[in-house]
């Protein structure tokens, strides 16, 4: 070994030494930054029906999950698992109003299946009060409003006398409404019936300020004239909304989104999917291509 070779080792020797005894180096401790949000509110509000994603769930749990997915407000459909439901005592529709109001989640509407287009005359009366009872149940729990749906055009009565009656119908219902602070809210629904330009004439023939449509992001609303045409017939009524999945290639929803915007509408848009196995993610994907459509994220 040469005497080059040999201090180069003792020298690398004696650095690997050095380094063993040295203390270790600290580590940079960088500072804690929170996390940027990059959203921006909207003008109106999003929520979820309880009719497919949330069937199975109390009360508790609906506030609990809406509040975890930052979903605003929620519809409770009838015959599911939160049992609000018009046999529902009056100290029980008192709790269910005090949940609601101390949590960040809005009970906006209750969900009915009631409609008005029987032929039957004692079975349309049958319904109508039932659906006051349920409108007395939508004040007690502290919602803002019932949801009513057509559902059929009857073959053996004309068309036209059957959208007469449904507004009729929701005239009564909407002047009940109005005396216990509830709105009627038609969804855009049922076989015919959910064509909008009858929705319109059933509007009409309703006459009430108190009496207006739940949008339903329907296949229909592109039928006829198109979509344009048949938002515009009823825009000026929409007092809620109920979306698919927004994911569906086959419906306008940024242009349905958009379109709200305009009219300054401030209300409910619900999501109306089906249920989950991992609904707190599902919910938080359908909350960012909300505001995403919006141009909002």
């Amino acid at each position: 070994m040469n005497t080059n070779r040999r201090t180069f080792l003792a020298s690398a020797l004696g650095t690997a030494a050095l380094a063993t005894a040295a203390p270790a180096a600290e580590k940079v401790k960088l500072p804690e930054v929170k996390s940027p949000l990059f959203s921006k509110p909207s003008k109106f509000h999003l929520g979820t029906v309880t009719y497919n994603l949330a069937e199975k769930w109390d009360v508790p749990t609906i506030i609990q999950n809406c509040t975890e997915a930052k979903f605003e407000g929620v519809e409770l459909r009838t015959g599911h698992a939160h049992k609000v439901e018009v046999n529902l005592p009056k100290e029980q529709r008192a709790e269910v109003r005090k949940r609601f109001a101390d949590s960040p989640v809005k009970l906006w509407s209750l969900g009915s299946a009631f409609d008005y287009h029987t032929p039957d005359q004692a079975k349309l009366r049958k319904d109508i009060e039932a659906t006051k009872e349920y409108i007395l149940l939508a004040e007690d729990v502290g919602a803002t409003g019932v949801k009513v749906r057509p559902n059929d055009l009857p073959k053996s009565v004309p068309v036209e006398q059957t959208l007469a009656q449904i507004g009729k119908s929701l005239r009564e219902l909407g002047e009940f409404g109005a005396q216990h602070g509830q709105q009627i809210r038609l969804e855009v629904h049922g076989t015919g019936t959910n064509l909008v330009p009858h929705i319109k004439t059933i509007l009409d023939a309703a006459d009430h300020k108190n009496v207006g449509i739940c949008w339903n992001s329907n296949q229909s609303d592109i039928f006829g004239d198109g979509w344009d045409a048949n938002f515009n017939l009823v825009k000026h009524k929409i007092f809620t909304v109920h979306m698919r999945d927004l994911y569906l290639e086959e419906y306008p929803f940024r242009k349905l989104l958009t379109g709200l915007t305009e009219i300054g509408f401030t209300g409910f848009t619900f999501a109306e999917i089906p249920p989950s196995t991992d609904p707190i993610r599902t919910m938080k994907y359908f909350r960012a291509l909300w505001l995403a459509y919006q141009g909002l994220l």
